[in-house]
């Protein structure tokens, strides 16, 4: 017999655990401002900024969407703002205020944290092979 296989089951579980954990890390850090999702959001722009909303969907790999609502969201708490791209009048870009940008180390330091939780126990040459898979499986993914 066959087993069943529960990789994606698996995957969506940890994703909402963890998504939980990190929120608890983020706000025994002091960091009440951003949830995990918005925390995706920033640090694609903490890397490089200003951003078209377009490559920061690319980047983030949410829909157009559900980012345009949360770069409301994130707009209205002070921590990205959007400009005119001088050179196209239509396109928006988008970067972290130097507010936000006041949370990069703090959120760096909850960011190990939660990487040292998620790996607790686990060889590096497993981390090596699990991550390895799970771009794999992305790549997968993305090619449907």
């Amino acid at each position: 017999m066959k087993a069943i296989r529960e990789g994606g089951s698996l995957v969506s579980k940890i994703h909402q655990v963890s998504g939980r954990a990190f929120a608890r890390i983020l706000k025994d850090h002091g960091i009440d401002e951003l949830n995990p999702s918005q925390g995706r959001i920033v640090f694609e722009l903490w890397k490089e900024d200003p951003l078209s909303q377009t490559e920061l969907a690319a980047r983030t790999r949410l829909d157009k969407s559900t980012l345009a609502l949360m770069l409301d969201r994130l707009e209205e708490q002070g921590q990205i703002e959007r400009t005119r791209d001088p050179s196209d009048s239509r396109k928006r870009l988008i970067r972290a205020t130097e507010g936000n940008r006041a949370l990069h180390a703090e959120y760096e330091r909850a960011s190990r944290e939660m990487t040292r939780l998620f790996y607790k126990g686990i060889p590096e040459a497993e981390i090596d092979a699990f991550e390895a898979t799970l771009g794999k499986i992305l790549a997968n993914l993305e090619g449907e």
